[in-house]
């Protein structure tokens, strides 16, 4: 059914007479008639009587009206459901208990008039796919693994290097200490049932591996955090990494540490992605708000940090967030 002239009906039928129902719609007088002649003709019935004083409506004509308004009304919300603005901004985070969860909990505390859509997809191709064809409007990811480019609309900044840190249960042999070098963990056993091969995790760790000499195991299925978390409390050859802004609980008899890893210290690169022709007004705002977030670790060791060679470089000023 053509809406213009459903919309048309309804004019002519608010005003009384065609005359003015074409003023109102800047249209001619003829355009008026022919859209409502073509209407009843989809109908099949008349709508209007004409008379000396304009245009009446018929018993068909009155019965048509609600609808007609229903139909217009129902148009208008199916255009601001996606009018930029009036929309949630639907921001992918990757989990629930990571940093990505963190920035975005402490953005809507700074901006609570924005309407937020949380999501968790786990690969970065299908967050990709998903800023392309618009489903989500931003993602938190590292980039860029080799071999692996950003297409082109895809724009992207790093925002936060997080620090890792061990985690170990409190019979593990370094439990006891304040912090470890990271060349101290070589030989040590350390876990991570999480790492999926293709992922940029798996990447991030791979070059990790390769350039200290650590051992990493993945084997096992991943039961989530929990189980990992009650491995490592029972078992003194294990250990995990675990990123310094996850958020984790645990039952109090677990004992779990959590150390500080230096010289140097392996932080994760955490970078935003959006597509450059998104006009979501709330991203922006995001931008914005990263822009005045510590993007690097402060503290003794900040100057002594390790990320893989493929990752993007970090912002040198927060013009870089919102440009």
């Amino acid at each position: 059914m053509d809406l213009d002239a459903v919309r048309t009906f309804a004019a002519a039928a608010d005003a009384g007479q065609f005359r003015e129902a074409a003023a109102e719609l800047a249209i001619t007088q003829q355009a008026v008639s022919k859209r409502i002649a073509a209407l009843e003709r989809d109908l099949g019935v008349r709508l209007f009587t004409r008379t000396a004083r304009g245009a009446e409506l018929t018993i068909d004509g009155q019965a048509f009206l609600p609808h007609a308004r229903e139909l217009l009304r129902a148009a208008e919300r199916a255009a601001a459901s996606v009018r930029p603005g009036h929309r949630p901004l639907r921001v992918d985070v990757i989990a629930s208990r990571v940093a990505p969860s963190g920035l975005m909990r402490a953005f809507h505390r700074a901006h609570p008039e924005i309407e937020l859509d949380v999501v968790m997809l786990w690969d970065i191709e299908r967050a990709v796919a998903a800023l392309r064809s618009g489903e989500i409007d931003a993602s938190f990811r590292a980039v860029a693994p080799p071999g692996r480019p950003l297409p082109d609309g895809i724009r992207s900044v790093r925002v936060l290097d997080e620090p890792l840190q061990l985690l170990t249960g409190p019979a593990h042999a370094l439990a006891g200490a304040r912090s470890v070098p990271l060349a101290r963990l070589a030989g040590h056993r350390i876990w991570m049932p999480g790492i999926v091969p293709g992922t940029e995790w798996a990447a991030y760790y791979d070059d990790l591996v390769a350039q200290f000499g650590l051992t990493i195991e993945a084997t096992g299925p991943n039961f989530g955090s929990d189980a990992l978390l009650d491995t490592v409390a029972d078992t003194p050859a294990l250990a995990t990494f675990m990123g310094e802004q996850t958020r984790l609980v645990w039952p109090a008899g677990h004992g779990l540490r959590r150390i500080p890893v230096t010289d140097p210290t392996p932080v994760y690169p955490h970078s935003l992605l959006w597509h450059r022709d998104n006009p979501h007004p709330a991203l922006a705002a995001l931008r914005s708000h990263l822009a005045t977030t510590p993007a690097t670790p402060t503290g003794p060791d900040a100057a002594h940090t390790w990320t893989p060679g493929w990752a993007l470089p970090a912002p040198l000023a927060a013009r870089d967030l919102v440009a």
